[in-house]
């Protein structure tokens, strides 16, 4: 029996708009639908796709039997391959001015109408109206929803709105479309929730790879529910999302989250989180089964949630030189979990080589509980709300290195046991105090669960480059957050350089501060990718005698008593820069590139290569 899933030789299975499910997959006869190819796929298969939009869910009924057994979707070398949620409606008619509407019989949208779904949940604040997970397209970009039918029908505004009602037989829409006549365009409504989503867990060994996937009606995904993307890996093992522009989501693009059970949006406490991972441990949570997946060299953008969520999911996994950007740029609703990246839980996880900008919500990446292990290395952030960076209620180990963080603040940091070394850090850092108990685990495992209170203040600041606002936010505390005053205050900081007005802290050793240096930060988009430039002083390098940060400068995070040290439990040594390029192990300098030799640097920052 075992057998029979694994078969001895792989077969590839093909697709193509102008083949036909009836058709056996070849190449020259092939499938019509990639679901089609899904239910025969076993593993060690290849699903090739081919030119063409294809408007279907993909709801993958087996997974990979392994890393070298894994069922792979690709899009055919060469070949632009889109996968869309949505339908294209040509029946509106008009108004007035610029507003159209259409009538749709329900049985359009089959047994999910995302004009009647409201997005909803745990921690989600609606800002006193409703909102929907459908959405109106108008050549490929989307309208915002309208509060009321009299909101849309006053003069159009600089973004084009939508509405729409829900009757027991139809769906009534308005929307507007100024100057163009819908029928003569491209016009699309959502109607599915999701474009590549597993509808059972447990789907492991999946590789996704060059699709454009767009336009879903996801659901809200808090931690507390089954977290649906507009592609996800629900609550799996070892998936391979490559290569793809993922982009308008009502909520998230890519979730690596948990599963639903009757607790769903039922669990909307601290406490309740606690025993929402209790309940996950006794449904399979472990490194042999969830997570250890590989998000890289993604397009992830227009989502109104998040780019990527996951809930306890994404342990062990890698988020790698993806570009995620404007999320959350409506600002219709609130709620606390809308960032670039939120991740619970992202054990041993690494962050790095990412492009992230225009995030709004809690900004950039937001790391939020069981920050154990994670690595967030050689990232590009900048143009975020509120900040680049959030780091909640962790215990640690956590390293954040060589980084450029460019927005107006760029730290919040309300957690314990992190490292900051060899950063670029142009905006402010806000440290704040929360009482609040949450879990640790043994290093490198979801095992020996231990649940402690905060009690902030084991950090670490290692050669990095401060500009406008240092460290000397840490010496005001008690003048300015008397309520949640950080005690027991243990900052370790060295090797650190100050400019514009920046300050060290009164822990800061060896520091080297320069208060009158501006060095004019301007990062450009030219044609080829982001252009860095900044003025800066070959001395800062050799000014003061700075050390290669290792696990041994780093110690151990105080909470969970853990090393600072890689996955494999080998230690860290970070002597090479933003670039991948070795740093003078004599004396590395400050910030994130290996060299000032001259006066001024010019470096393209995104892409690397």
């Amino acid at each position: 029996m075992v057998l029979a899933a694994c078969p001895l030789f792989a077969a590839e299975y093909h697709v193509a708009v102008t083949g036909s499910d009836n058709n056996a997959g070849s190449k020259s006869k092939p499938f019509k639908t990639i679901s089609a190819a899904a239910q025969v796929a076993q593993p060690g298969d290849v699903i090739t796709v081919h030119e063409g939009i294809y408007r279907e869910r993909v709801n993958p009924p087996r997974g990979g039997a392994s890393d070298d057994q894994r069922i792979v979707y690709r899009a055919a070398p060469g070949e632009t391959v889109v996968i869309k949620g949505s339908e294209v409606i040509n029946d509106w008619q008009k108004v007035q001015g610029d507003v159209w509407k259409v009538v749709l019989p329900n049985s359009v949208f089959g047994n999910f109408n995302p004009y009647s779904d409201l997005i909803h949940g745990a921690w989600f604040e609606s800002k006193g109206r409703e909102h929907h997970t459908g959405a109106v397209y108008s050549k490929g970009h989307w309208l915002i929803e309208a509060a009321s039918l009299e909101a849309l029908m006053k003069p159009t505004p600089d973004t084009p709105l939508w509405f729409a009602r829900v009757a027991q037989k139809s769906t009534t829409i308005w929307a507007q479309f100024p100057g163009v006549n819908p029928n003569q365009q491209m016009t699309e409504i959502n109607v599915r929730q999701s474009v590549f989503y597993p509808e059972q867990p447990g789907r492991n060994y999946i590789t996704v790879r060059g699709f454009t996937m767009e336009q879903a009606a996801t659901p809200w995904a808090p931690p507390t529910a089954e977290q649906v993307g507009l592609i996800g890996t629900h609550w799996s093992k070892g998936w391979i999302i490559e290569n793809n522009t993922i982009r308008y989501s009502a909520c998230v693009g890519v979730t690596m989250g948990k599963y639903g059970d009757k607790w769903d949006n039922r669990s909307e406490s601290a406490d309740a989180y606690n025993r929402t991972i209790e309940r996950a441990l006794k449904n399979g949570w472990s490194k042999e089964n969830i997570g250890s997946h590989l998000v890289r060299s993604n397009q992830i953008s227009q989502c109104g949630q998040a780019g990527i969520v996951g809930s306890l999911g994404a342990i062990f996994s890698t988020i790698d030189n993806n570009e995620i950007h404007d999320i959350h740029v409506h600002d219709l609703f609130s709620g606390y979990e809308i960032s670039g990246i939120k991740f619970h839980a992202p054990i041993d996880t690494t962050i790095s080589q990412n492009h992230i900008y225009r995030c709004g919500g809690r900004g950039g990446i937001w790391l939020d509980w069981m920050t154990q292990g994670t690595r967030v290395s050689g990232n590009l952030f900048h143009d975020n709300y509120i900040q680049d960076l959030h780091v909640e209620v962790n215990h640690g180990p956590f390293l954040i290195d060589n980084n450029i963080f460019l927005s107006e603040k760029v730290l919040w940091e309300c957690s314990q046991g992190g490292a900051y070394v060899h950063n670029l850090i142009a905006g402010d850092i806000v440290p704040r105090g929360e009482i609040r108990e949450t879990p640790y685990f043994k290093p490198h495992t979801v095992e020996d669960m231990k649940v402690i209170n905060i009690t902030h203040g084991d950090e670490r600041y290692y050669n990095n480059m401060f500009v406008r606002r240092g460290l000397s936010i840490y010496d005001e505390l008690d003048k300015w957050d008397r309520a949640h005053l950080l005690k027991a205050l243990d900052l370790q900081a060295a090797g650190n350089v100050y400019l514009s007005g920046a300050k060290p802290s009164s822990y800061d050793r060896n520091a080297w501060v320069v208060a009158h240096f501006d060095p004019e930060i301007k990062l450009q988009e030219r044609s080829d990718g982001w252009w860095l430039e900044m003025a800066v002083d070959p001395s800062w390098a050799s000014k003061e005698k700075r050390v290669v940060v290792t696990s041994k400068e780093l110690g151990r995070a105080k909470g969970p008593d853990a090393l600072f040290e890689q996955p494999d439990g080998t230690p860290y040594r970070l002597d090479t820069d933003y670039f991948g390029k070795k740093r003078n192990p004599e004396n590395p300098a400050p910030g994130p590139f290996k060299s000032q030799a001259g006066k001024e640097i010019r470096l393209k920052v995104w892409p690397k290569k």
